[in-house]
């Protein structure tokens, strides 16, 4: 035995001097891509996945799609072009030819455009990633190019993961965006649609005039005009499922994810089915709900003395109602961390926790979320002719969000926060961040 090794602590360089092989050789720049990809906030999670992924497949923009965040399920980075035209439509279609695991190439519609596009799936929550104009060399067959694929499809399996933890987690500060955007996103996509269904059905009118003696071209345009209605009808139901989610299969998603968790407890859980006719769920509503059933379950299961726990969901048209009961001693307090916690996220939506502790007989948990967002602001908002922009930071600060937090959120600048604040205060008079969100709460903004 040499003098080093039976001195542990020498000084490391005469360690590493006494076995070179000792020597550690790590991709630094790849890992700390990896660091900042997995801390990533869900804004800038596509941007954090194409710094670390492009220097072993080059692209020309990467698009996530996922229905897990409902209000925005495309996240987006690169050329402007293709990523402010990819639709949702493209998306499903090109989600239909991926394999649950391998890399798929070939041409496919994105951006109006057929383009070479690379796409993975994640499995799990069925997430898609597409790398439009990916490497032309690329060949899984290579081992170059399957190592250089094997660590895009390790970074996207973490991307994915962090996106699928973040829902699930489900914190306010999501909840909140979260309603915010996907209302806006059906309001749009409503007028969209009125407005060309308007249009083409103007124009089928005009088109079967018996005035028009040109039969072959009346019928071409009419079948023409016709697949536009059809597909811009299916494309506002397609935007509609994005965001909602009946009932049952949302508490069947609940009850998958709590399985893992009572597998091997030894507690019994058991679920009362929600009624069959039960109104659909806003996407934000419905992860919220798991998640603070998830969370209840898991307090109630740290008590002593637990054999069971019933689990409820109804529907009253207006409010998703969940009963949460244990048959425990009476342990649980409403001023406990994670139950304050869980009271917050409930907050977000606007709705209400009530828990009721009856020692030595267990804990009574009703929660009510309502279904729809809160009443729209009073048309007094108008009036100060704020830009969409505007109005997203304005819903921010209400949410009592930091510029650097709504910089994150929104995917711009915390100087473009600043700049928005200062023109939100000159419209609505106000001379601070405390005025404007007392405000906008009187006007129904939350």
């Amino acid at each position: 035995m040499t003098q080093l090794d039976a001195h542990p602590d020498a000084h490391p360089d005469a360690r590493t001097a006494a076995r070179p092989d000792a020597r550690l050789d790590l991709p630094w720049p790849l890992l700390k891509r990896v660091a900042a990809l997995t801390d990533a906030p869900l804004a800038q999670i596509a941007d954090r996945l194409r710094e670390a992924a492009t220097p072993y497949v080059a692209n020309s923009a990467l698009i996530i799609f996922t229905e897990d965040c409902t209000g925005r399920p495309q996240k987006k980075a690169g050329e402007e072009e293709i990523i402010s035209r990819v639709s949702i439509t493209e998306l499903d279609a090109l989600r239909a030819l991926v394999p649950d695991e391998a890399p798929w190439f070939g041409d496919a519609q994105i951006g109006d455009h057929a383009r070479p596009v690379l796409a993975l799936q994640y499995p799990a929550s069925g997430a898609l990633l597409v790398l439009t104009d990916p490497d032309a060399d690329l060949d899984p067959s290579d081992k170059d190019c399957a190592d250089r694929l094997e660590v895009l499809s390790y970074l996207w399996g973490l991307a994915a993961r962090r996106i699928h933890e973040k829902v699930t987690d489900a914190p306010p500060s999501y909840l909140a965006e979260s309603r915010a955007a996907s209302a806006e996103r059906l309001r749009v996509t409503a007028e969209l649609t009125d407005l060309h269904s308007t249009t083409l059905e103007t124009l089928l009118a005009a088109l079967r005039s018996s005035t028009l003696d040109d039969a072959t071209a009346r019928s071409t345009v009419t079948d023409l005009t016709a697949k536009s209605l059809i597909g811009l009808r299916t494309l506002n139901d397609r935007t509609t499922d994005l965001v909602k989610e009946p009932v049952r299969t949302a508490f069947e998603r609940l009850r998958e994810e709590l399985r893992p968790l009572t597998r091997f407890s030894g507690i019994g859980v058991e679920f009362i089915e929600p009624p069959l006719n039960g109104r659909a769920l806003p996407g934000e509503v419905a992860h919220a709900a798991r998640a603070i059933v998830r969370g209840l379950v898991l307090a109630m299961m740290e008590q002593p003395a637990i054999s069971r726990i019933r689990t409820q969901w109804d529907c009253d048209g207006e409010n998703l109602l969940i009963n949460i009961r244990d048959d425990g001693s009476g342990a649980l307090s409403a001023s406990a961390p994670n139950i304050s916690r869980l009271n917050r996220q409930v907050e977000a939506l606007a709705g209400q926790l009530r828990l009721e502790v009856m020692s030595g007989w267990g804990a009574d948990v009703f929660v009510t979320l309502p279904l729809d967002p809160p009443a729209a602001p009073s048309g007094d908002v108008a009036g100060w002719n704020l830009a969409a922009r505007e109005l997203e930071v304005l819903q921010q600060l209400a949410a009592g969000r930091r510029n650097r937090a709504i910089a994150a959120t929104l995917g711009i600048s915390e100087n473009t926060v600043k700049f928005h604040v200062r023109k939100l205060f000159k419209k609505l008079g106000v001379s601070s961040r405390t005025e404007a969100i007392a405000l906008a709460h009187s006007h129904g903004i939350q």
